[in-house]
């Protein structure tokens, strides 16, 4: 080849270089280039938006963004509702919004609330203008919907005194004469304003940081599928959402809105009135008018005839945030988790103020987990810890260290596998309800729960799905059984309830040592695990590694727990470190001699 040749192939392959980089990958379409958006508290709304001529509000850089596009807030509180217009196009070109690095970016649902009159030596009364609330007002507006039992009076807005959040009392003349430690605030709405009483005992709310809810959420799109959205560095908080029951739309202080492909990570998530962040349904005429089995099959059916599908729907990663101090849950999705994962996130003090309460509280609260992984979570403090609902299948629950909550740990309800449960550590003396689901694998699992005392059926027909995916394969209740119990340390539990079950029962290698002893304490760097183990444990001979085609295949879904041809060893630990051959039974494999005291999770 003459250097002539040499030449026009070059300047060939750099055109066709210049052309592909210029081309979309789907469609043939143009990339834009990609821009980004700087947000600060001394931008104007007029401005360019970059770096040097920032953008005032987070919301006029949404409707601005393409897909591809980055969205850079800087430090400061922003006080307002992102409501994103539009997505990304893919995963490889989402709309992020960042915090900037090393800055500290609060968004909130509340408003600064000051001009309060001394009423007398604890009591004080301000008058909100209603034309703050725009046409929602949390104050007029109260928690309701389908499976909530208690309550009801209680409304979506809150006062916070410094950060924390008063308790409301449903009669005026408590916050006259209370005598409690924890203060009270009472609401009554007139035509012109919404008039709140409170106690501040012997501080002057004037001088004080006091907030009163004013949006429903922080960070949530007002229409479904807006798709391929990442949210990372964020403090959110103090938002006025609703009751968040399966048959209804699930607002959260941050949620994904019936969607695709969101990344919600490294987040700090707290002050909401019932959820922290939600993965959940859309909304229609059917909310929270379908409190019953026929009503969420129904819910289902007609989820189907709108793109409940892996291609439409789902497929989120929620990670390393930290979510709090919410009145329901701190992760709940109906329908929309599918194909997702939650993982390395800290959820505490849920459910705990009791002020309303419903069938959907926990830490983790979903309804048709389909292949999902729900894997090193720290859960703590509250009223149930991880509960999957309905239509739980194929799904892992992994590495995941739950302690201090006040009804359960874990719950399995009317589900037919396959339900993966392996390395966890269960450390919460309560009842956990599992018995009346299928399909599902205990491995390896230190279990201080006793399991729910229940009949040998459930009679509710629930739905099973051909594996992989949402379509619905058939109905069937939910009896005793097919369940596989391999090298699990019971501190409490001596699994007779399994006895006489309708389907076959799986007990290996497992050990139950009510005389061991073990606390989980918090310390600067992290939280630790401390035991003694028994001689029976450090003897235990009986257990051998397990290969996840040896449980028993989800009877009434058919589903194996691994594909064809894949072997799933689980020979690591909760630590992620390597069993013995022989290995110890629980979630971890411990050294042979003396006192255990080990980090089980960092700060």
């Amino acid at each position: 080849m003459n250097s002539k040749h040499i030449y026009l192939c070059t300047l060939l392959c750099l055109l066709f270089s210049v052309f592909t980089l210029s081309v979309g990958a789907k469609d043939n379409k143009p990339f834009r280039q990609t821009t980004e958006w700087h947000v600060s508290i001394k931008g104007n709304d007029a401005a360019s938006g970059s770096q040097a001529d920032p953008l005032r509000h987070i919301q006029t850089a949404a409707e601005k963004a393409q897909p591809g596009d980055i969205i850079t807030v800087h430090a400061g509180t922003y006080r307002e509702r992102v409501a994103p217009p539009r997505g990304g196009e893919s995963k490889e070109r989402p709309i992020i919004y960042q915090a900037a690095k090393g800055e500290k970016v609060e968004i909130k649902g509340s408003e600064v609330m000051k001009g309060w009159k001394k009423l007398d030596e604890r009591t004080w009364v301000v008058a909100v203008p209603n034309r703050l609330f725009g046409s929602f007002n949390p104050y007029a507006d109260t928690i309701h919907g389908d499976w909530l039992d208690r309550g009801k009076w209680c409304h979506t807005g809150e006062v916070y005194l410094n950060n924390t959040a008063l308790d409301e009392t449903q009669v005026l003349d408590n916050v006259f004469l209370n005598k409690q430690q924890q203060p009270l605030w009472y609401c009554k709405v007139d035509k012109d304003s919404t008039w709140i009483w409170a106690n501040f005992f012997d501080v002057n709310p004037n001088n004080e940081l006091v907030e009163i809810n004013v949006r429903q959420a922080v960070f949530y799109p007002k229409k479904p599928f807006v798709n391929y959205i990442t949210v990372r560095g964020f403090h959110l908080s103090q938002a006025a959402t609703p009751w968040a029951p399966p048959t209804a739309e699930q607002p959260g202080v941050i949620g994904t809105h019936w969607s695709k492909g969101w990344i919600i990570e490294n987040n700090t998530i707290s002050h909401s009135k019932c959820v922290g962040i939600t993965l959940g349904k859309y909304g229609d005429e059917w909310d929270n008018k379908s409190e019953s089995v026929e009503g969420y099959v129904k819910t289902t059916q007609r989820a189907l005839e709108n793109n409940w599908n892996k291609q439409h729907i789902g497929s989120h990663l929620v990670r390393n945030n930290r979510v709090s101090l919410c009145g329901q849950a701190g992760i709940a999705g109906s329908l929309g988790a599918i194909f997702s994962t939650i993982e390395d996130n800290v959820v505490h003090d849920i459910g705990l103020k009791k002020l309303f309460w419903g069938y959907e509280l926990a830490g983790i609260k979903l309804h048709a987990a389909v292949d999902v992984l729900i894997s090193h979570n720290h859960i703590y403090r509250t009223e149930g810890g991880i509960w999957l609902d309905w239509m739980t299948q194929g799904t892992r629950v992994t590495r995941n260290l739950l302690h201090d909550n006040e009804v359960q740990d874990f719950s399995l309800e009317v589900n037919h596998g396959p339900i993966l449960v392996d390395n966890n550590l269960f450390l919460s003396p309560e009842l956990a309800q599992v018995k009346l689901s299928q399909g599902v694998a205990f491995v390896h699992n230190m279990i201080a729960w006793k399991i729910w005392p229940t009949g040998k059926v459930d009679d509710r027909a629930t739905p099973y799905l051909v594996p992989h995916d949402t379509q619905i394969a058939g109905y069937h209740n939910c009896p005793c059984g097919n369940v596989s119990y391999l090298n699990n340390l019971f501190i409490r539990e001596d699994l007779s309830a399994y006895q006489g079950c309708d389907l076959p029962v799986q007990i290996k290698g497992n050990l139950q040592d009510s005389l061991l002893r073990y606390q989980v304490v918090q310390e600067a760097d992290g939280w630790y695990l401390q035991m003694t183990p028994s001689d029976r444990l450090l003897q235990q001979k009986e257990s051998r590694l397990v290969n996840v085609n040896q449980l028993l295949d989800a009877i009434i879904s058919q589903q194996p727990f691994c594909e064809k041809g894949r072997k799933l060893l689980l020979d690591r630990d909760y630590m992620n470190q390597k069993r013995d051959k022989t290995p110890t039974p629980g979630a971890l494999e411990l050294p042979k001699v003396g006192q255990i005291r080990v980090k089980v999770y960092d700060n």
